[in-house]
């Protein structure tokens, strides 16, 4: 077997964070921080997978049967387990898996960009060339039984299509919707990591608040509006958006504004921007727009005196890629 490399890309949620699990639309942009996976041949009676930066255990496993049956070292690949035990991937040979997410990190804590979707996807897609499964359906299927059946599986779709698109849970068919040309953005760090998980299961328990359904309301109108209005009318919906967010977080305590993100929404205004977090909130990423390059530079300079690192992540319109040789 020749060796095989597959790569998918991160995520950032523009809009439809929460809404989008009661089947409102979402707005998802790909970002070039990319999973790659690497499957080689090696020596020995075993699979071996690695992740470097990520665990300093080597899994060792046998899987001939399909089934995955550790050895020695499988406590960090979870997540491998599940795509490989999906795909059913049944080899005559020895293989060396080396997963690398480091991209997804900034001063060795992960950034909320959707690193565990972007190496299913990127699993997925490596397996498949040696599985013939069905790259999307593993991947989504995987990942869902790694989150425990939690989660929208939009980043998932993010990291299959690339670039943006308009997305609806459940919808296989999530469309790709340009970026409006004069719409400028930037991406800012928190530094400190969310934990999207015990947020989802806190929205879980608590009784149904009427600003939950306004939030999936304006998610529809945002996303109608990005896909076929003005620079302007985004921003003004974004802003609509924003404040129906705020009014779900202040009546679920979800903490979405968190961590120094409301200092930078009031701040955002007087500089001609609207900014909000993506995703969980509550610490990892957010994103600036504006109409205008120099209103950007300047809330940048905002942002950075105020504690939030500015990234350097564009959108990637490429979605998951396979090397040439490996199709």
């Amino acid at each position: 077997m020749t060796t095989i490399s597959a790569s998918a890309p991160g995520k950032l949620v523009i809009s439809g964070e929460y809404a989008v699990l009661d089947g409102a639309a979402a707005i998802s942009m790909a970002v070039d921080r990319r999973a790659t996976v690497t499957i080689a041949p090696r020596e020995g009676d075993c699979h071996a997978v690695t992740a470097p930066g990520f665990s300093d255990s080597e899994g060792l496993f046998s899987g001939r049967s399909g089934e995955l049956s550790w050895r020695a070292g499988g406590e960090d690949f979870a997540l491998f387990e599940k795509v490989w035990n999906a795909a059913g991937v049944s080899s005559p040979e020895s293989l060396s898996f080396v997963l690398d997410t480091g991209s997804f990190r900034e001063n060795g804590i992960k950034i909320g960009v959707g690193s565990s979707a972007a190496l299913a996807v990127a699993l997925a897609t490596a397996m498949s060339a040696i599985s013939r499964a069905d790259d999307a359906e593993l991947a989504r299927r995987a990942h869902r039984e790694f989150q425990g059946g939690m989660g929208s599986g939009i980043d998932i779709a993010s990291s299959l299509a690339g670039g943006v698109i308009d997305y609806r849970i459940g919808d296989k068919g999530s469309r790709r919707v340009a970026w409006p040309e004069d719409l400028h953005y930037a991406v800012f760090w928190s530094g400190v990591a969310a934990d999207t998980r015990s947020r989802l299961e806190r929205l879980q328990v608590q009784p149904a608040a009427a600003s939950r359904a306004a939030l999936g309301d304006a998610a529809d109108q945002f996303a109608a509006v990005f896909r076929n209005g003005s620079v302007a009318r985004i921003l003004e919906e974004l802003d609509h958006y924003k404040e129906a967010l705020g009014r779900f977080d202040a009546d679920y305590q979800l903490g979405i504004f968190g961590a120094g993100h409301a200092s930078l929404i009031d701040a955002a205004s007087a500089h001609g921007t609207v900014y909000k977090p993506c995703g969980a909130g509550g610490g990892d990423v957010g994103i600036a727009l504006a109409a205008a390059t120099d209103s950007l530079a300047s809330f940048t300079g905002v942002a950075e005196t105020l504690g939030f690192r500015h990234l350097d992540m564009n959108l990637d319109l490429h979605g998951a890629m396979l090397t040439p040789e490996a199709k």
